[in-house]
């Protein structure tokens, strides 16, 4: 399982993840967090902690410390059929798709325009098919389905279309409920997902020092129920957190160890996946929080190596606005350093425009992209055979090797690639001297054409249809 060979990157030493480490212990015992959910803040009073002006919580030290003593390690999530897939821990990296994008840039015509369910569907099929992604996410928010409800139509899309493993995202409470309700049907049931979860839920949380109501719920929900939960806070600086690094990453890294201290307090052992992305800064030019910073790459990273935690990660996407040089530099790049990271889950491959339009065909470059880092980062192997020692002195120095039986037992273990250019410029041009976004495009419409997910059972595609009409009439 492991993904990439040798010594990973490191852009902070020890000592500078204990100096990070102390400082969000600073910040959560000395300037405390805001907690709005009462249950949360029961448990926290229970194990000895300090409340003050109704809601605002200081945590000692002593908490993190056990928490961190309970916490699994490595979490495995898996596929439909209860394979394992994903051993979330080390430097294994796993990528995969973003969710709720507001646009998509349709790949038939180049224009961007409010998405559909059926875009939803489309996407999650394509993942489906992709070598290079190993979990999914909604990737679209449709707007042709009732706005309370979304969520339930976007797991029963990915629970339908897809065999792999599943990160999903819901509007509140009650939708992480019915998703792991769903996601309970398709397995056999709340022992059957527990064992084996094939799902982990994402939560974005308002700020590290302050946790919103239904980020709280969902935490309490799933740690109860021995399911994953990636809890997020958001820190932007010069916005909710200073413009510094240093100062970013402490207040985020505090707000991933409030949430790992309650879910441990309510459930000892439940599965935690941290942020593995962090220190955003706000772009005082736009005002535009970017998704491709260079300022911040690695350190989340390092943070959740240095607790040795599961972590939810970002790359594969782009600031900009089209399927363009712009977009495939910064998606090659962040792929690179998460890779290089160690991170676990890397999600928002083919999100554009700063994770407001998402592209399938930007999504087939991912892949690609996907297929040679993993390829240019294997072990290789060096024996008798691959040295072809005898074969050389055989050849001489005046020998070809095009023909030799060697080349052709060995040919197919070079990379070849499906989208990338490779011609000479006649051959390009007889194949139509089309760009890689229209080949992209191209790939996308022949996989749709040909590729069918696996089907689920008919009594548990009722039962997820069951359950989103429910939620559409605004029932619980």
């Amino acid at each position: 399982m492991v993904r990439n060979a040798g010594i990973p990157y490191r852009r902070l030493t020890d000592e500078q993840c204990r100096k990070l480490h102390h400082a969000s212990l600073e910040i959560l015992e000395r300037t405390g967090v805001r907690l709005y959910h009462q249950p949360a803040i029961d448990v926290l009073r229970d194990a000895g902690v300090r409340v003050s002006e109704g809601n605002r919580v200081r945590i000692p030290p002593v908490l993190i410390e056990r928490a961190l003593e309970t916490v699994p390690r490595e979490i495995v999530l898996y596929d439909r059929h209860g394979n394992p897939a994903l051993h979330l821990g080390g430097y294994r990296n796993y990528f995969g798709t973003g969710s709720d994008c507001l646009n998509i840039v349709d790949h038939r015509t180049g224009q961007r325009r409010k998405p559909v369910l059926q875009d939803v569907v489309e996407g999650i099929t394509l993942c489906d098919a992709l070598p290079g992604i190993d979990f999914v996410m909604s990737m679209f928010l449709p707007t042709d389905v009732p706005d309370v409800a979304t969520d339930r139509y976007q797991m029963a899309v990915m629970l339908s279309h897809t065999t792999k493993p599943i990160v999903y995202v819901t509007n509140e409470f009650s939708g992480c409920r019915d998703a792991v309700a769903m996601a309970e049907a398709v397995v056999g049931g709340a022992d059957a997902l527990r064992r084996k979860p094939l799902a982990a839920c994402y939560i974005n949380v308002t700020t590290g020092l302050r946790h919103n109501e239904e980020a709280l719920q969902k935490l309490l929900f799933l740690a109860e129920k021995g399911l994953p939960a990636a809890y997020i806070p958001f820190a932007l600086g010069g916005a909710t957190a200073p413009i510094t690094l240093a100062g970013n990453m402490a207040i985020w890294n505090a707000g991933s160890l409030m949430g790992l201290v309650i879910s441990q307090l309510k459930q000892p052992g439940a599965p935690f996946i941290t942020s593995g992305f962090g220190a955003s800064g706000l772009d005082m030019r736009t005002t535009v929080s970017p998704y491709v910073e260079p300022e911040n790459q690695f350190l989340a990273q390092e943070l959740a190596h240095f607790y040795r935690l599961p972590m939810f990660a970002l790359g594969g996407c782009t600031d900009s606005k089209l399927v363009d040089q712009q977009a495939g530099v910064e998606t090659a790049l962040t792929l690179m350093t998460n890779t290089l990271a160690g991170s676990h889950l890397i999600h928002d491959l083919g999100y554009l425009e700063s994770g407001l339009s998402g592209s399938l065909a930007q999504l087939v470059i991912c892949d690609e992209i996907v297929s040679w880092l993993r390829t240019a980062l294997a072990p290789i192997e060096i024996n008798e055979e691959t040295l072809a020692l005898d074969l050389i002195d055989e050849m001489g120095p005046d020998g070809g090797f095009i023909e030799s039986d060697h080349t052709l037992e060995h040919f197919r273990q070079r990379w070849y690639p499906q989208l990338l250019e490779r011609w000479d410029y006649p051959g390009w041009q007889e194949r139509g001297a089309r760009d890689l976004a229209q080949r992209a495009a191209e790939r996308v419409t022949e996989i749709l054409d040909q590729h069918r997910p696996g089907p689920l059972p008919d009594a548990v595609k009722a039962r997820l249809k069951e359950i989103s009409e429910t939620a559409a009439r605004g029932e619980t």
